[in-house]
């Protein structure tokens, strides 16, 4: 019987990090959307202001029993910059914060020591924010599978397609048949 748990991570513009996890082994979904903000039902337009207080995050279902919490976070602080402060490349503002919004205490501890492992072979500080998850509001439905659908979109050549790259060349065990 699967283990089904869920992660709640942004790392800049959701379509990256959508992208790479809907390639992952033992990830059933990777659903784009806002977390951590004040307005209700927020949307694109919405946080686009910068001044909601949402992030751009992906809510992540995987199978624990094929993929654990911690191989999604090795691959998480691997497909972005965890040392940029409310910024990803070019992408600007609190809503591409790097973030982990945990859903247990477990998540929470884990996310800690990989986040302590990871410092040591850092020059920068991690500003990654750990907070508990706050409610998750699905994007608009464009923004759903965007890359799959978009692949030759002009951001995704440029951002996202590396980034899906980079998760292919380091984690070939990872990848989802």
């Amino acid at each position: 019987m699967a283990k089904i748990q869920k992660a709640l991570l942004g790392g800049g513009c959701f379509w990256c990090i959508e992208a790479v996890f809907n390639r992952v082994k033992g990830v059933s979904s990777a659903i784009s959307g806002y977390a951590g903000g004040a307005n209700p039902n927020p949307t694109y337009r919405d946080i686009c202001t910068g001044t909601t207080g949402h992030a751009e995050v992906v809510e992540i279902t995987f199978d624990a029993d094929v993929i654990s919490f911690n191989d999604i976070l090795e691959i998480f602080w691997e497909i972005h910059d965890p040392t940029s402060l409310n910024c990803q490349g070019a992408d600007r503002g609190t809503q591409y914060r790097s973030v982990i919004f945990y859903l247990d205490e477990t998540q929470k501890q884990e996310a800690m020591a990989s986040a302590q492992a990871l410092q040591k072979g850092l020059r920068d500080p991690i500003v990654t924010e750990l907070s508990p998850a706050p409610e998750f509001f699905e994007a608009e439905a464009y923004h759903q599978d965007y890359y799959a659908i978009n692949p030759n979109q002009g951001y995704c050549q440029a951002v996202v397609a590396p980034k899906v790259q980079k998760f292919m060349m380091k984690f070939s065990d990872k990848i989802a048949d």
